[in-house]
């Protein structure tokens, strides 16, 4: 079993091409575009979203494709994604509104569920029913299910089963696998209200290498568990056996790849109070962020794809799609000649759909609806008394319940933050507030950060807080009617605050916020919009007439492929430029010596690079160093490569004929089609910088 891909333009595929940018013009009328991984041109890029989307499951039901993931402390919880051809989604509900389980997940008497909530569920279809299966910390497994997945969902309680997945298996029974390291295996009764007593045996020992978050599956008559190590390096594990009684094998199926992102930064410790100590970006190899705990599905048309996550530093854990290929019986997230690893950019799933080029959700809200927008998650618990949209119509009022801080605050409303760059802008009105209010635009992280409004008996202040140190900064307000914005960059993982008095001219405070990748949280950076008073009583009310969310930076392509360009190629390592010596292309520090290579389209993506002389760039056999030339003749797959885009600014260049990159030596020398993937540092020789030149 294998992903096949054509390689041959027609008209129609460049129809449906046309009318995928026809569409996301359509779907972006009005409103700020937001990150797609639809290239437009029949490509997708990785992450699918850039935000944080932890522990995917989802699952296929007729031609309709359904993605949950894990909420933690935020509510509503375990959203549901919709898409018909795996590459856009859109969100189309939540299995819950609303989860009281205790003071903690009110945040009263001085508790909260942060690093808690609901998390890591398995996603199933069975008989017309949709189920969703999720522990909550200390509350045991928490068991949805429904007829349509837009909702209503049912809900009942069982006992805990940690990073569980379930199977319905063919002879009716219904089992689920559970646990971290040795796996363990149990049953539940038809009507999955409880457990059956005496059937939760070991299944897996830890000796043979398993981890957790496992996905569940029969394929083919056998059984397939797939997991992944606990951490941040670590691979994917598969486990197969035509019995569940075994003897069971274990394969590693995606390892080391990290679609070149490296560490950035990290508190030191587990400290909760100021100030932090925060380690600096490591971008060794030996730490870079793998994807993991991720499942498979299978398409109408019999391929198999693969979704993992990543800890991609402070902006969260991203969920990405990899092409599957099956051999030896294993299905390895990658390609043929280059199994376990994902590319950073593929040719889009044939599912025999094309949908608008979309995301999952509209992030700005002018707070003129009913509802608000299913962007939107409290933090924890909200108090329905305390806000609303109805009181003053067109604004979202907050009123400030007592909190110590930020942390504590009830009734923050947030979204998640936007890789890998963002900016969001939230008006103001202060003039309900009373003493001791403080309201505004918050970074939920650990540590945050804020800008905000302070009222005292004085007036009004605008403050910027960062929690990192302590430290604030204060400038004075002519009145109660403000703008604040943050901008986010989590390539460099710095973020700038600023105010406005007439939403026009934006003016700093307080210096550079840096975010961390925690795990108290257990989530990326989230936008909040917040309102507490630290007086320790109830205070006034706080409007909000708008939020907006903009992004410099919303496709994988950062910039357009050059077609018919002619190009000078740059190796991000050293420096070199890539050149033809003979019939050979080789990497030279001699600049002057660059071959202007011509952009060939070859659709999708694809493309061939062209010499003055009518020669395409060619790869031989395997593509060791030596075998990348140039010769004469119509291209095919061995002069076609995948242009991938690294959005820092950097190009790799996928061989079809191989399924590895373009490499250059760390010194001048003969170039390579070997390469399995780039490393964190992209000084690797498979990242390259080009610039269009006479030819």
């Amino acid at each position: 079993m294998k992903v096949s891909v054509c390689l041959a333009r027609s008209s129609a595929a460049v129809l449906l091409v046309a009318l995928a940018v026809t569409a996301d013009a359509q779907a972006t009328k009005g409103q700020n575009r937001s990150w797609a991984s639809d290239n437009g041109n029949g490509t997708y890029s990785n992450p699918l979203f850039y935000d944080e989307f932890s522990d995917p499951d989802m699952i296929r039901v007729g031609s309709d494709y359904y993605l949950t993931g894990t909420t933690m402390h935020t509510m509503p919880g375990l959203p549901i994604l919709h898409s018909r051809d795996l590459v856009n989604w859109r969100i189309i509900g939540y299995a819950f509104d609303r989860l009281d389980l205790g003071p903690d997940f009110r945040m009263e008497d001085g508790k909260n569920i942060y690093g808690g909530g609901i998390w890591a569920p398995s996603f199933r279809y069975h008989n017309g029913t949709f189920y969703i299966f999720a522990n909550v910390n200390n509350h045991g497994l928490q068991v949805y299910r429904a007829t349509d997945p837009r909702g209503p969902w049912q809900h009942n309680t069982l006992q805990g089963l940690h990073d569980l997945s379930v199977l319905f298996d063919d002879d009716g029974k219904i089992y689920a696998v559970y646990g971290s390291g040795t796996l363990h295996i149990v049953e539940f009764n038809q009507d999955v209200t409880a457990l059956l007593p005496g059937t939760d045996r070991v299944l897996i020992e830890r000796s043979q290498g398993m981890g957790e978050g496992s996905h569940f599956y029969k394929i083919n008559g056998k059984y397939y568990i797939l997991s992944a190590i606990p951490g941040a390096h670590v691979p994917m594990k598969c486990a197969r056996a035509d019995k569940l009684t075994g003897p069971w094998e274990v394969e590693t199926i995606s390892q080391e790849e990290s679609l070149g992102i490296g560490q950035g930064y990290r508190p030191q410790g587990r400290g909760r109070t100021p100030p932090f100590t925060i380690s600096p970006p490591n971008l060794s190899e030996r730490l870079d962020l793998d994807l993991h705990q991720g499942g498979i599905v299978q398409t109408e048309k019999g391929d198999w794809w693969g979704f993992a996550m990543q800890d991609h530093n402070s902006v969260g854990r991203l969920t990405s799609l990899s092409p599957v290929t099956w051999e030896n019986g294993w299905p390895y997230f990658g390609l043929p000649g280059n199994l376990r690893r994902t590319p950073s950019i593929w040719v889009k799933p044939d599912t025999g759909h094309v949908d608008p080029i979309s995301s999952p959700y509209d992030r700005s809200d002018d707070f003129s609806g009913p509802k608000l927008g299913m962007v939107w998650q409290w933090n924890h618990l909200p108090d329905d008394t305390k806000w609303s949209l109805s009181e003053r119509p067109g604004y979202l009022r907050l009123h400030s319940l007592p909190a110590e801080d930020f942390w504590h605050a009830r009734n923050s409303l947030t979204q998640r933050a936007m890789g890998p760059e963002s900016q969001a802008t939230a008006e103001l009105d202060a003039s309900g507030m009373q003493d001791g209010d403080t309201a505004g635009l918050a970074l939920l992280n650990l540590p945050w950060a804020w800008i905000g409004v302070k009222h005292s008996g004085n007036g009004y202040t605008v403050e910027e807080y960062d929690f990192t140190n302590g430290k604030s900064a204060t400038a004075p307000l002519a009145g109660p009617h403000v703008w604040l914005r943050v901008h986010c960059n989590f390539d460099t993982e710095h973020s700038e605050f600023s105010y406005s008095a007439d939403g026009k001219t934006f003016k700093p405070l307080g210096d550079e916020y840096i975010s961390v990748f925690q795990l108290t949280t257990f989530q990326g950076v989230r936008f909040a919009l917040f309102h507490y008073n630290s007086a320790g009583h109830p205070g006034g009310q706080a409007d909000f007439n708008g939020f907006t969310v903009y992004e410099p930076r919303p496709r994988g392509l950062t910039k357009p492929i050059p077609y018919g360009k002619s190009i000078a190629i740059t190796d991000m390592g050293t420096g070199n430029v890539l050149a033809v010596a003979g019939e050979k292309v080789e990497s030279t520090a001699e600049a002057n010596k660059a071959t202007a290579f011509k952009v060939v389209d070859r659709g999708r993506g694809r493309i061939s690079l062209e010499t003055a002389n009518g020669k395409y760039v060619s790869v031989l056999g395997t593509g060791p160093a030596g075998a990348v030339i140039v010769k004469s003749g119509k291209p095919g797959d061995a002069e076609t490569f995948q242009w991938e885009d690294l959005q820092r600014g950097d190009t790799l260049f996928l061989s079809l004929a191989t399924n590895r990159y373009l490499v250059a030596p760390k010194t001048a020398g003969v170039v390579a089609a070997d390469h399995a993937g780039p490393e964190p540092d992209r000084k690797d020789g498979s990242c390259f910088t080009w610039k269009a030149v006479r030819p």
